[in-house]
């Protein structure tokens, strides 16, 4: 019954983009079948709106008509050819005959979609070329989805219904793109499909930061995790990490300080110490949690944005996620990647992994967790810091901290068998900074924080007036 209910509501998207006589364009798919053409021919009334539906599944087909993609047919490169094809040859056959106010579109998808021989990533990309008012320059939509149904028609109906909305929400939310990226999710749920990478593009969307919309992506419960280059760019998540060894530091980078820097050189420099760690095949990685985004106002579009890059300028990939368990963050990975896994800790970080509170709600609670974070692939190096509560400065490592008696039999475990690591060689000059003081210092006008950050850091932060500073 319900079904039925999410499939009318969806009929009902199409038939009003059919009953609509402005709007004409073509449908192509590979991969999971005609689902999205299935969904406006069943609404009746599509002779108003297609004027060409097609599948090239094969091979060969598929080259000859759109080019070689080097050999991948689910990807990024082979969406974007396939709806450039489709809009110009649109263009080219039917303008001439349609109403002058008519806008075009192409709509494309290419999906690996599970079959009864494939059980591996179920995943596509999925995209829209379109004018949204007539005569204009095309604009352009891309995603990327995984689809976590099992059954194979149910992927395959989640595939149509997804890309009705994708093509509803292009030409009747295209002015607040937020909302016509909640819409894509209509009749859908986050247990049916995960869109992790939203790209705008175009004349229309030349004022959307797409930044910002990876990060509603990711505060609107559609995907779990979205990753930035290091110049910025939006990117999918598998371009990043397949089979790459990765590296990850977690903090929350409010401001960057040279203890952030030196974590990451000395992180950087065990991790390269192990065994089958090539340095080429190794991304390093910023992570930033949703709730370190959080401040008392919510989160401030202009302290993220910055945030992405100052990180960028020191070379990092950025990973925003909602992710506070560390063996979800280690899941995460291991769907791309079978290759080493490393996590620079402090200490504080540390406490958290060996707080029993932590798993609540977790039927085999620490143990369980920690099972799953430490694995043949998985190394966790860690960071010391200065005791602040002591008036000499104590100097706190892996190796001497205090965790709760029930727990610290798994510490020395975890010791022994090198699964947890102690940072060597770091820059004792640096650890008497931290973040909060240099924030505090910044506001005050106290010019000492400038000494406590990297140069690029310290000349965005001037440059761009960032937490407060010379804020009289």
């Amino acid at each position: 019954m319900q079904e039925n209910a999410n499939a009318q509501s969806t009929l009902q998207k199409a038939l009003e983009i059919n009953l609509d006589p402005c709007k004409y364009g073509t449908i192509a798919e590979i991969g999971a079948g005609q689902e999205v053409a299935r969904f406006f021919f069943q609404a009746g009334g599509a002779a108003g709106t297609v004027a060409k539906s097609m599948s090239a599944y094969d091979m060969q087909f598929s080259d000859s008509i759109y080019g070689d993609a080097g050999g991948r047919y689910v990807s990024r490169l082979r969406l974007e050819r396939m709806l450039e094809y489709e809009f110009d040859l649109l263009i080219e056959r039917i303008k001439e005959v349609r109403p002058r106010n008519s806008t075009f579109f192409a709509f494309s998808d290419t999906v690996a979609a599970q079959s009864y021989k494939r059980r591996s990533e179920c995943h596509g990309w999925m995209g829209i070329r379109l004018q949204l008012y007539p005569d204009a320059e095309p604009s352009n939509i891309v995603i990327h989805v995984r689809m976590l149904d099992e059954h194979p028609r149910d992927q395959q109906t989640a595939i149509g219904m997804l890309g009705v909305n994708m093509i509803y929400g292009a030409y009747m939310h295209h002015k607040t793109p937020e909302v016509l990226i909640k819409s894509l999710f209509d009749n859908l749920g986050p247990q049916r499909l995960e869109i992790d990478m939203i790209n705008f593009s175009g004349p229309y969307f030349e004022d959307i930061d797409n930044r910002l919309m990876s990060l509603h992506l990711v505060q609107s419960g559609l995907t779990h995790a979205v990753v930035f280059a290091p110049d910025g760019s939006v990117v999918q998540p598998a371009e990043v990490f397949y089979k790459k060894n990765i590296l990850v530091y977690r903090g929350s980078f409010r401001p960057i300080t040279h203890v952030n820097t030196d974590m990451a050189f000395c992180g950087k420099a065990a991790f390269q110490s192990e065994e089958d760690v090539d340095p080429d095949r190794t991304v390093q990685l910023a992570e930033i949690t949703m709730a370190t985004l959080m401040n008392e106002g919510g989160i401030d579009p202009k302290d993220f944005l910055c945030r992405i890059d100052m990180l960028g300028e020191l070379g990092f990939h950025v990973l925003i996620s909602n992710y506070l368990r560390y063996f979800r963050l280690r899941a995460y990975f291991n769907r791309y990647t079978q290759r080493k896994i490393g996590i620079v800790a402090g200490i504080q970080n540390i406490y958290d992994i060996f707080n029993e509170d932590f798993y609540e709600g977790m039927e085999g609670g620490i143990l369980e967790a920690f099972g799953k974070l430490f694995a043949g692939n998985v190394r966790v190096y860690v960071y010391p810091q200065l005791d602040k509560r002591s008036d000499n400065g104590k100097l706190m490592t892996i190796e001497n901290i205090q965790v709760k008696k029930e727990v610290s039999f798994l510490l020395k475990h975890l010791l022994d068998n090198q699964w947890i690591v102690p940072i060597e060689n770091y820059n004792r000059d640096h650890l008497h900074l931290r973040s909060r003081d240099i924030l505090a210092q910044l506001r005050k006008g106290d010019g000492e924080w400038a000494s406590g950050v990297p140069e690029s850091v310290h000349r965005a932060i001037v440059e761009k007036r960032l937490y407060g500073y010379d804020s009289e």
